[in-house]
């Protein structure tokens, strides 16, 4: 069934990748880990690795610099931001279809037989390569991720972006993001926000996963709420 965009407000959805379509969290977790201890030795914890949710790599790097108390000239840097990628790189080359997250795939689906838009607004500069690698990336009208955007998140810039390629206005957009960075730059640029795994009460609502959910319901309850 086709919405009539008479009939609602909202006309097109931006997803967030790592944590929202597909799980790639643990690849970035083991490879920036591998970098941390050779700065100082320091011992990368999952708990550390929450802080790089959503984050540019550039900027995932400086936290790990200030945790571990360290610093280094930006030749250094950049040669850890290099072999940082290729770890993740190494990591993820296997990715297929099922690797996307429950209930991902056919949330997109329904999204697109209902004439919603889609769009993806990433942090990652290897968010192609995870959409080619997932046989997705047909699916999105419009992708903005770590190549095409200055200010990382809270900064609502990787959506808007999205928001001009799609041809909508923020109001008209809901963004699906599992980091509370992201939840607070949708915010910020006027969209809807939904939490996916995430508690947080910025967000219009919290979903744990795409499952037992359609795209109609979300625009129920985001309308109802705004009512």
């Amino acid at each position: 069934m086709t919405l009539s965009p008479h009939n609602m407000d909202i006309k097109a959805f931006i997803f967030d990748l790592d944590g929202v379509i597909v799980e790639t969290s643990h690849f970035h977790y083991e490879a920036w880990k591998k970098i941390a201890y050779k700065v100082n030795g320091y011992e990368l914890t999952r708990e550390d690795n929450d802080l790089l949710k959503g984050v540019s790599r550039i900027k995932s790097l400086d936290i790990i610099l200030d945790l571990a108390k360290a610093s280094l000239d930006q030749k250094d840097k950049d040669a850890l931001l290099i072999e940082k990628n290729d770890d993740y790189l190494n990591l993820i080359q296997d990715l297929k279809q099922s690797d996307l997250l429950s209930g991902a795939l056919d949330f997109l689906n329904a999204s697109r037989d209902a004439g919603i838009k889609i769009g993806l607004g990433s942090a990652s500069k290897n968010a192609r390569l995870v959409l080619e690698s997932t046989g997705i990336m047909g699916m999105f009208e419009a992708i903005v991720d770590g190549t095409n955007v200055v200010k990382g998140k809270p900064d609502p810039e990787v959506f808007l972006k999205g928001a001009g390629l799609l041809g909508f206005k923020p109001n008209e957009i809901v963004v699906f993001e599992d980091a509370l960075k992201g939840i607070q730059a949708a915010n910020s640029g006027g969209f809807h926000s939904v939490g996916i795994n995430i508690e947080t009460e910025l967000s219009a609502f919290n979903l744990n996963s795409f499952e037992n959910i359609t795209p109609q319901e979300i625009i129920e309850r985001i309308q109802n709420q705004n009512r």
